[in-house]
């Protein structure tokens, strides 16, 4: 049964709390620059996700790990001033956060103050938790983010799907309470058992957004690019394409080389 949505003209952290509550589900997508954001707003998605796969979709590395802060603040910057309606979210970026809690304070503050971002989201569980509530009690609303972990790629080796076993699940479970525990406002799970997923979010107040989670949990988040299939070689199965831009662009692109070289481009109408 569908849940009658209720008409938010400016997305809050509340705002999601209160879409949980009220059993309304979370869209979230990513977006990296000004006209893409401007989009994605106009459409009327909840949350835009300045992720730090942008090392990835727009700078081309094979991991997310070489994006820097000052990146990510450029980045965040740009999709910030397209904003009207969602909430921002902006990723610290991997070496930002980790093992520091005055160095995690110090980078999320920089996001705050330069790009005008409304929230930060870290990845990781008590190995972090220093780090989160120092960014908490400066006011800084953090979403957290377990499950596959992207900036820990070399230490699992793979992108498999994470928690499948009991330990495992038990600890992301653990994890998932101390964040909302100590004041997180969502959660991001990635690529973990849909069961699972579920059981999180039934477990905590807090919204649950999935990647690769199932439709159990709160909300969903995809990458933009793979999701409008401007990205074509990367096909998980969670990964649904409602476009295919790559193939679209390549012959709108190829028809207007094929047009300027045969003098077809500009007409007599085009020109002044």
């Amino acid at each position: 049964m569908s849940v009658a949505k209720k008409d938010y003209k400016k997305i809050t952290t509340k705002s999601l709390i209160d879409m949980k509550a009220n059993g309304e589900k979370i869209s979230m997508l990513t977006a990296y620059d000004f006209t893409m954001a401007k989009i994605v707003d106009t459409a009327g998605i909840d949350v835009i996700l300045v992720g730090d796969s942008a090392s990835n979709v727009m700078a081309g590395h094979e991991t997310t790990l070489p994006i820097t802060l000052d990146q990510m603040i450029y980045h965040a910057s740009s999709v910030v001033r397209a904003v009207d309606r969602a909430l921002v979210v902006v990723d610290l970026p991997f070496g930002s956060y980790q093992s520091d809690s005055k160095e995690a304070l110090r980078s999320s503050i920089r996001i705050m103050k330069e790009s005008g971002g409304h929230a930060v989201k870290l990845e990781g569980g008590r190995e972090i938790e220093s780090s989160i509530r120092k960014i908490l009690n400066a006011g800084i609303p953090v979403m957290g983010h377990l499950g596959l972990t992207p900036q820990s790629i070399y230490k699992f080796g793979t992108y498999t799907v994470r928690a499948k076993e009991d330990a495992e699940a038990e600890q992301l479970l653990e994890d998932a309470k101390m964040l909302e525990s100590i004041g997180c406002f969502a959660l991001v799970l990635e690529k973990i058992p849909a069961k699972l997923a579920q059981k999180v979010a039934e477990s905590i107040s807090i919204p649950v957004i999935g990647i690769g989670a199932g439709g159990g949990v709160d909300g969903q988040v995809l990458v933009l690019h793979d999701m409008i299939g401007m990205t074509h070689e990367f096909s998980p199965r969670f990964l649904r394409r409602y476009m295919n831009l790559f193939e679209d662009m390549t012959k709108a692109i190829g028809q207007y080389a094929a047009d300027v070289k045969s003098k077809d481009f500009p007409n007599a109408n085009e020109q002044y």
